[in-house]
Formats: C-alpha cells, sequence, structure tokens
C-alpha cells in the first residue's frame, strides 16, 4: 500500500487510477487565500458535487445545520475563515433526513490523502487533503481539536455518526480533518 499523498499503480500498471491521491507537491505550501464565500464542495473520491449554504451559530451557541428539507446542501460557518484562508474553515451536511440519504452520507468511508475541493466565489477553488477522519461521541466531543485555531489553512468536516435514536438523535460525530494543499 502506498503512503498517503503518493499515489498507487492501478492493477494494469498505467500509474494512478482517477481516484488516486495526486503526488505530493514539492516546494512550500500554498499561500493562503483572501476571504471569498464559498460556493461548491466537492469530494471526488465520494461522487459529492453540492451547493454551499452559509450558517450561524443559534441563540445557545450551537452551529446551525443545513435546512432538513435541502439534503444535498454543505453549510459552511460564516463566522470562520473562509476555504483557503488560513484557519480552520468548518463544513457541515446531513448524514440522512427522513426523507433518506444526504450530502454525507458515505463522508466516513473518505480516506487519507484524498482530495476535498471549495469553489468560492472569485472563482478560485481551494484543494485541501484528508489527513485523517475519526468519529468523536458528542458528549465528549473535543471542540478545540476540532473548531481551534491553527496557523495554516485547514479545513474540518463534520457530519452524524454513530447509533442512531428516534428520542436522541445520533450518538456520535464524523469529522475529517484536511489541510490546504493547492489552488486553482
Amino acid at each position: 500500500m502506498a503512503a498517503p499523498g503518493a499515489g498507487s499503480a492501478r492493477a494494469d500498471g498505467r500509474g494512478p487510477g482517477p481516484d488516486d491521491p495526486e503526488p505530493a507537491a514539492a516546494g512550500p505550501p500554498p499561500r493562503p487565500l483572501p476571504r471569498s464565500r464559498p460556493t461548491s464542495f466537492r469530494v471526488p473520491s465520494l461522487g459529492i458535487d453540492a451547493p454551499v449554504t452559509p450558517l450561524r451559530l443559534d441563540a445557545n451557541r450551537q452551529l446551525q445545520t443545513p435546512p432538513v428539507d435541502r439534503p444535498e446542501l454543505v453549510g459552511w460557518y460564516q463566522g470562520g475563515p473562509t476555504p483557503g484562508e488560513s484557519g480552520t474553515a468548518v463544513a457541515v451536511g446531513h448524514r440522512d433526513t427522513r426523507t433518506g440519504p444526504a450530502v454525507f452520507a458515505g463522508l466516513a468511508l473518505v480516506r487519507p490523502g484524498k482530495p476535498v475541493e471549495v469553489r468560492r466565489a472569485d472563482g478560485r477553488t481551494a484543494v485541501y487533503t484528508v489527513d485523517r477522519v475519526q468519529v468523536f461521541d458528542k458528549a465528549g466531543f473535543p471542540d478545540k481539536e476540532v473548531y481551534g485555531p491553527s496557523g495554516r489553512p485547514e479545513l474540518r468536516i463534520l457530519t452524524c455518526g454513530g447509533l442512531f435514536s428516534r428520542r436522541t438523535g445520533y450518538t456520535s460525530n464524523v469529522v475529517v480533518f484536511a489541510h490546504l494543499t493547492a489552488t486553482k
């Protein structure tokens, strides 16, 4: 198995496949981008290509979620950095709704080394590489680790996970940790 970011050969020996991560770029990391709201969100390895809606904190200082009647939307926390800016940008989406699977139904399946692309209103695209995926129990959710400041452009993608109860909802959250590796 190849190291994350190193690509891997196809069975036919023709080099990396379309879902394989790009080889790690040599040289310094990309410069952070100026502020510009996100417009679309792609995770090619999962077939996700979704529009983005801005979100705020509610009266209890909890991050809102996209409208339940719009399961295809990805929400972006507009009180934080925009994708590509220095710091930790946050995206959230539903795993499912009463009508069926939602945008992040398969989020827990994304693998380290896979790209996440966020198109911005200024026409640029912030390209992140997945570092890790973790499931955290909601009762002991590590706010500082997930939402805390970062010295580089990073992205956190969150959805529900764990067991589901009609009375209390999901027991956990799936969190994808990624960092900016390119801009287009």
